[in-house]
This record gives structure tokens, C-alpha cells and sequence, in this order.
């Protein structure tokens, strides 16, 4: 990947998993950037991952990581965070929204009224803490003249996966990207939702290490959370980046046309066959 030590990006929910393979890919090309989470010490969680820990590998890895401890949830915090990236950097160039409440509780089978109430915490931490991020974001992004916002999303916001709130929560973040798009565009600021394939985080590598027969052909197929990264970084540096804008995108694919590989030299497959077509939606209507 081609270096920029001017690129200043804001990685949200990055103490592990997605997140942490998005900060640590984006480092790589030499930016600078700001991680947030809530994780501080390990043990304080159940999975490994502290948010200084992921800002020391971004700067192992070439960039400059930043570790601010943000709670989603609470807007002070992430106005707090915006204000420190004003003061420090004073310029934002990409914005990843993919802090989300995944409930243990979230693959347990059965109905939604079986599950608990808290599953519904992904309307919170997930969508809207992906709307507050945005709109903190927004006047450091216009001030650039140009800018990328991605909202990490799924195949769950457009068939049945994990039940009724998992499903509305990227529903609404694939929207909210194609909405905010229409807004931005005037400014030149392209905002676009990205459909993950299954990743091999912490959280899955430890479902899978505990029956590593039931899950090896999926885990064969399985993306390393620093593709994400890797696409993102193709994306901001697209010509065409804004013809891209307001639209649900497919990782894997995204991948393939820009020649992005994951981190083994594997070409990650898209599940579109399986899953079926992106989430599309109509054009504007506009005051």
C-alpha cells in the first residue's frame, strides 16, 4: 500500500476485532489514527484487546496510533473526542463508524422474545453512535474539501441474521449511509456502508477453536479484520471515489475491483450467491 503520513482517520470500537484490523491496516499506509473503545486494561473484558494496545500496533506498523478512551453512548465523550482531533490534527480525512453492542446473548438461538431486551443495545452503540460520530465529524470533514465516511455493516441488514434488533441496526446503518451521502455531496465528502464478510476476530477464532470441525470450511472462506482496512484505504484513494458514494458495497468485491488482497494473498469470495444482492435504495428527494 502506498504511504500518506498526512491522513488523519478516526477508527471507532477498535480495542479488537473489526476494528482493530481497520486501525492496524490504515496505520500501515502511515497515518495517523485515533482509536476509540473502552477497553483499558486487559481482563476487564472477557476477549483480549486494549485500545493501547491497538494504537501501539498502528504505530508498529508504520503509522501514528492514538488511543482515546470513548464510550459510544454517551455524546460528551465522542464531542470530546472530535475536539481533540480538531486540536491535535485539525483536519479529518476518514471516518470509520464500527463501534456496535454485540449482546452475548446475539447468536443464541430462538425467537426475539426469548433473547433479552439489552440485544436492542445495537440501536445505541451501532446506530446511532454511527450518526453522532458523523455529525461530530462533519465540520472537520467539510473544512477538508473532500473526506470518506464508512459505516461497517453486514448481509444481516438485508436477510434474517442474528434476529429482528441485529437486523434493524444495519438496516438503518446502510441507510443512514446512503441519506448522508446526499448531504455531504455537495462538499465532496463520500459516505458509503461496507457488508463484511464472517471475520476472524478474537470472538470468532474462540467459537471456532472450540469445535474447529464444524467450522473449518467456513473459517476457510473467512476475511482477517485488516481486509476491511485494506478496502477502505483503496476506496479513500478511488478518482472515482465519490460515483461510489451513498451506496451499500460488498467488501469482498470492493477487494477483487481495486486488486485489494487479504493479509495471506487470498482473494476473500463474495457471498453474494449465497446471501443474495445489496441493499438499494431510490434517488433523493430533495427540498
Amino acid at each position: 500500500m502506498a504511504l500518506d503520513r498526512d491522513r488523519v482517520v478516526v477508527v471507532t470500537g477498535a480495542s479488537r476485532g473489526a476494528g482493530k484490523g481497520i486501525a492496524l491496516a490504515l496505520g500501515a499506509t502511515g497515518a495517523t489514527v485515533y482509536v476509540t473503545g473502552r477497553t483499558l486494561e486487559e481482563g476487564d473484558t472477557p476477549l483480549p484487546g486494549t485500545i493501547a494496545a491497538t494504537a501501539a500496533a498502528v504505530s508498529a506498523a508504520g503509522g501514528k496510533g492514538i488511543a482515546v478512551c470513548c464510550d459510544h453512548s454517551e455524546d460528551a465523550q465522542v464531542e470530546e473526542l472530535f475536539r481533540q482531533v480538531r486540536e491535535e490534527q485539525g483536519r479529518l480525512d476518514i471516518l470509520v463508524n464500527n463501534a456496535t453492542a454485540l449482546h452475548d446473548a446475539l447468536t443464541v438461538p430462538g425467537p426475539f422474545w426469548e433473547k433479552p431486551l439489552a440485544l436492542t443495545e445495537i440501536w445505541d452503540v451501532g446506530m446511532r453512535s454511527y450518526y453522532t460520530a458523523s455529525w461530530y465529524a462533519a465540520p472537520l470533514l467539510l473544512a477538508n474539501g473532500e473526506g470518506l465516511v464508512v459505516n461497517t455493516s453486514s448481509f444481516g441488514g438485508r436477510i434474517y441474521m442474528h434476529g429482528p434488533a441485529y437486523g434493524a441496526g444495519k438496516a438503518a446503518v446502510d441507510k443512514m449511509a446512503h441519506d448522508m451521502a446526499v448531504d455531504f455531496r455537495p462538499y465532496n465528502v463520500a459516505v458509503v456502508s461496507v457488508w463484511m464478510g464472517l471475520l476472524l476476530t478474537e470472538r470468532t477464532q474462540q467459537v471456532m477453536a472450540a469445535e474447529p470441525d464444524k467450522y473449518a470450511q467456513l473459517e476457510a472462506t473467512a476475511e482477517h479484520p485488516e481486509f476491511t482496512g485494506r478496502v477502505i484505504d483503496a476506496l479513500a484513494r478511488d478518482p472515482s471515489l465519490m460515483d461510489r458514494s451513498g451506496k451499500v458495497w460488498i467488501g469482498a468485491e470492493l477487494g477483487e475491483a481495486y486488486g485489494v488482497t487479504d493479509i495471506d494473498g487470498r482473494q476473500p469470495p463474495s457471498h453474494r450467491a449465497f446471501f443474495g444482492e445489496t441493499t438499494t435504495y431510490g434517488d433523493a428527494v430533495v427540498e
